[in-house]
């Protein structure tokens, strides 16, 4: 299956990205950081799985994905993964999607 966010901002912090998501009606707050707890993916609801699911973000003319383990749910969408950080760390503000794929 697959979920498909549309990022409405995100805002960089000392050492993470801070923002808002919607997801079909809904809007969630999004948080992206590097490897603290490991490769970790959390949603405000729960998947079909509990094994790795691929995080792909995009926009026009930029993308970056890797692959998580999915952690179960918490209020907020948190993706933990230092590629992913660092590559939105360099292309800030043309990211517009992110996608959840479960395996």
């Amino acid at each position: 299956m697959k979920y498909i966010f549309q990022i409405q901002y995100l805002d960089i912090r000392e050492s993470y990205f801070k923002g808002k998501v919607r997801f079909e009606k809904d809007e969630f707050t999004i948080n992206i950081q590097d490897e603290r707890r490991g490769k970790v993916l959390r949603l405000p609801f729960p998947l079909n799985t509990q094994k790795r699911v691929l995080v792909r973000c995009s926009g026009p003319g930029v993308s970056v994905e890797d692959f998580v383990e999915y952690r179960g749910e918490s209020e907020w969408v948190e993706i933990d993964s230092t590629p992913i950080t660092f590559y939105i760390a360099d292309h800030q503000d043309q990211f517009d999607t992110l996608e959840i794929m479960e395996l």
